[in-house]
């Protein structure tokens, strides 16, 4: 099983824009060399034309909605998925229905050096949402600590990445 989620890249947003969240997390992925300079504006383009909003509520009515957003692998040096709680509630268009909007509390951003895995990668978070406990998942969503945010996914999400 390969790892996917690092401490080190588990964030916590007080941003109030998706541009605005998406540069603070690109500086420090940058910084880390874990993404190429072209990340952001690839990262901003990509959200605009296929949004990556996602309503959980026909999952629980109980969980806030998420976003998923992703670049192609170009783009990036690293496979893993980068938790980002937000603060602020901010508004993603729905990837399902991309005229309609969405207020987005948490994200799962995913870096994925190897494009093939991206779906696979995609459907795990999705099966993760769906098997963990409802009441656990809500307590998880509301989490402001970047330690205890790692920890309950170490601990939660499992998945296969053929490697």
């Amino acid at each position: 099983m390969k790892k996917l989620f690092f401490k080190d890249t588990t964030y916590v947003s007080s941003r109030s824009t998706q541009e605005e969240v998406f540069e603070e997390v690109y500086l420090d992925l940058l910084n880390k060399q874990l993404v190429t300079e072209d990340f952001l504006a690839s990262l901003l383009e990509r959200e605009r034309n296929y949004p990556t909003g996602l309503d959980l509520s026909p999952v629980s009515e109980v969980l806030p909605d998420i976003a998923i957003p992703h670049t192609e692998s170009e783009y990036v040096r690293t496979t893993r998925i980068i938790p980002i709680k937000l603060k602020n509630e901010i508004t993603f268009h729905n990837m399902i229905s991309p005229s309609d909007q969405i207020s987005v509390r948490f994200l799962f951003m995913i870096l994925n050096e190897n494009g093939e895995a991206q779906a696979g990668m995609l459907a795990d978070i999705m099966d993760f949402i769906n098997s963990v406990d409802k009441e656990k998942l809500c307590a998880f969503f509301n989490l402001q600590d970047i330690e205890a945010i790692y920890q309950f996914l170490e601990e939660h999400f499992t998945m296969e990445v053929s490697a």
